[in-house]
């Protein structure tokens, strides 16, 4: 039964080709293209809106020359959104369970970051390892901390986000279950559990959008540190 459970964050097979593909093409098919119109439709209307909001809410912290990235960081976080609400969809898949999607979009992007504080700002970036005022006994101890807070934000990033999808994902399998083994014995007890499971979906989606959020909001702090 474990491993049933399990199987959920397995990519899907059809015809011997991985459905993972489909699955992250799919958000772009979704979104209605922009018109160059001065009036659009209801919908493009508030899919402008809402970009707009997420855009000067992830800027504000930036400088003008960490404005460049604003075009890719809402990209990234629409598209994490829509797939981990996709996710939620009975007889889906959903890809950010997977650690190495995940990795694939953390560790460039963070890499990215880093290259470009280097770059522009060497003494200020190569600053952050070693705090103003410490002690000289410290120092090679608080450099080799700080490097490896560094090199574990790319993993953290990746890793936050694969384990609150995939803890929410077990766990509402786990609930769903036991709602249809206790629905013929205790019918009082099955809905009071499904009730639980009603409210648990509602906070997975709150989750997923959450998550999506922060993982981007991390990525534009880390580039307000270098630009």
């Amino acid at each position: 039964m474990m491993v049933s459970f399990f199987d959920q964050f397995a990519s899907p097979l059809y015809l011997g080709i991985p459905l993972i593909a489909i699955a992250i093409t799919l958000p772009w098919v979704l979104y209605p293209t922009p018109s160059s119109r001065w009036i659009n439709n209801r919908l493009i209307t508030v899919q402008g809106w809402l970009i707009n909001r997420f855009t000067n809410q992830l800027m504000l912290p930036l400088n003008m020359g960490g404005h460049k990235w604003a075009l890719l960081l809402v990209s990234l976080m629409i598209f994490l959104i829509t797939i981990n609400m996709l996710g939620l969809l009975p007889y889906t898949f959903t890809p950010t369970t997977q650690l190495s999607l995940n990795m694939g979009f953390a560790v460039p992007l963070w890499l990215a970051t880093v290259i470009i504080g280097m770059r522009n700002q060497p003494t200020v970036a190569l600053g952050h390892l070693l705090p103003e005022g410490t002690p000289i006994p410290l120092i090679p101890v608080l450099i080799i901390i700080e490097t490896i807070s560094l090199f574990i934000r790319p993993l953290a990033l990746g890793v936050r986000l694969t384990a609150n999808l995939t803890a929410g994902h077990l766990l509402i399998q786990l609930i769903a279950t036991a709602v249809f083994v206790l629905l013929p014995m205790m019918p009082t007890v099955a809905i009071l559990t499904a009730t639980v499971l009603f409210l648990l979906t509602l906070l997975e989606v709150a989750v997923a959008m959450i998550q999506a959020y922060v993982f981007v909001l991390l990525l534009s702090l880390y580039l307000e540190k270098n630009v």
